[in-house]
């Protein structure tokens, strides 16, 4: 055994033992006592203790009953109607401190038997909050085992977004940053991920079916390169997205289009491989929501009658479990019902909880992540924007530069943030429905138990890029 590994488990009190690549859990309440440590070190190493670290949390998981998942069979029951419409699975992005915020998530689903409920981050996302798909999943299945949660764990890559920029220039340049990204987020356990290439859409063209057919195209190359690779015994959930381009709400005919295009190429790049699970669509949202001058979020009016037609013709017609809302965070939440009560069958959440992070931290810290931004964002600063709407707008951007200094932040601040955090969490799920949802998990999520390879583990880094261009 090498120091290296030696030392981690020291971290850990010994106990698990490792013997080559197989990894066993000696003392499992001792392990939840310490498994932050290789939180940290997998954050934070810069030598291979930062893969062995990930490589031993997913390897003890396992052997502790939690494991990822995909979430695809749960979908397609609802798109027969095996499945109740009465939740809405919510999607969180974790962007800061994600191994507390899951912790926190995991003692809210804890309380009422949850299940249904989603961990995702974005392709964008990935730079400014410094994690890789390695690090975050990490984070996630380390919260589960120190919260005591067993089952399925439903991690996603939100956002597998096509720069339309990238496109213009080196389109297979571009999907093949796309394609590599998710062999990188499948190796580290993202077993559902959301195909987007709505960017592409070209609204310009005469008939719909026109305007859609790239979006159709490349959501169905992608898609068979995905079927291609995912893991043996796993089949990934898959998204597709007609709602990211355009200001109109989505309609059914590009709805129809989108999805008869997309069903027809994949019949001749991946015969007899399942489809999509669920379908993006644009409702009057916007992701961060739109700051007022005044710091204040303007109100959002959300067309609600788009979110449940277009899930009873996406279940109806197309066998998927229905629509994705996305940018919810600043919906308010007496509303939030209504993602329920009119059938989506996702919505995602991640503005808030990176607000409450802002919100929650010392004040010291935050005037210097601020001033950071004076220097380091000056360019996002637009004309006219006050330093409330510019710190809104850019504030996300600090959170991988001062990730150390969050980790290091006093017990006080973190229990302060982690209450916060759980407190939403709890009420979210109460809203969108959440509550014995495992009982529909454990009836329809076979996934298999996928072990983990050291080699995707203790390897070379994979380098930042520049993603400033793409939605979270």
């Amino acid at each position: 055994m090498s120091n290296q590994i030696k030392e981690l488990l020291d971290l850990v009190e010994n106990s698990l033992s490792v013997d080559g690549s197989t990894v066993k859990v000696i003392d499992a309440a001792k392990f939840r006592k310490n498994v932050g440590k290789l939180v940290e070190r997998s954050a934070f190493a810069s030598d291979s203790t930062a893969g062995w670290s990930r490589f031993l949390v997913r390897s003890a998981a396992l052997e502790l009953g939690i494991y990822p998942a995909s979430i695809h069979e749960l979908y397609m029951a609802r798109g027969r109607g095996d499945v109740p419409t009465t939740f809405c699975t919510p999607a969180f992005n974790l962007r800061a401190l994600s191994y507390h915020a899951a912790r926190a998530m995991f003692r809210a689903a804890n309380k009422i038997n949850g299940g249904a409920f989603i961990f995702e981050l974005a392709r964008s996302e990935m730079s400014y909050t410094a994690q890789r798909p390695s690090e975050y999943a990490t984070n996630v299945f380390a919260a589960a085992i120190a919260e005591g949660f067993v089952g399925p764990v439903f991690i996603q890559g939100d956002h597998f977004q096509v720069s339309a920029k990238k496109y213009g220039t080196d389109p297979q340049g571009e999907l093949k940053a796309v394609r590599d990204l998710s062999i990188e987020a499948m190796d580290a356990g993202f077993f559902n991920i959301d195909v987007d290439t709505s960017t592409l859409v070209d609204i310009n063209l005469p008939t719909v079916p026109e305007q859609q057919a790239l979006n159709c195209r490349l959501s169905a190359e992608l898609s068979a390169f995905i079927r291609e690779h995912e893991p043996k015994g796993v089949t990934i959930s898959i998204g597709g997205e007609i709602g990211e381009v355009g200001t109109n709400n989505s309609t059914e005919p590009e709805l129809r289009a989108y999805m008869d295009g997309y069903n027809a190429d994949m019949k001749k790049l991946a015969p007899g491989k399942p489809g999509l699970s669920k379908i993006s669509v644009l409702t009057g949202t916007s992701h961060g929501g739109t700051v007022l001058a005044d710091g204040s979020i303007a109100k959002v009016t959300i067309a609600f009658d788009v979110l449940r037609d277009l899930s009873r013709v996406s279940r109806k017609e197309y066998g998927m479990g229905g629509t994705v809302q996305h940018g919810a965070s600043t919906v308010a939440e007496e509303n939030f019902h209504q993602f329920v009560t009119n059938e989506a069958i996702e919505v995602h959440l991640a503005t808030n909880f990176a607000t409450m992070f802002f919100d929650n931290i010392p004040a010291d810290l935050k005037a210097e992540m601020y001033a950071w931004l004076d220097v380091n964002s000056a360019g996002d600063r637009k004309p006219g924007m006050t330093d409330e709407q510019f710190y809104y707008k850019s504030r996300k951007n600090a959170i991988g530069p001062f990730k150390a200094k969050s980790y290091a932040l006093p017990a006080e601040a973190t229990t302060k943030l982690d209450a916060a955090w759980e407190a939403q969490f709890d009420k979210l799920f109460n809203l969108l429905g959440v509550k014995d949802t495992m009982k529909y998990v454990k009836q329809y999520i076979t996934t298999a138990k996928v072990t983990p390879k050291l080699a995707n583990y203790v390897k070379e880094a994979v380098a930042a890029e520049d993603v400033s261009d793409l939605s979270d």
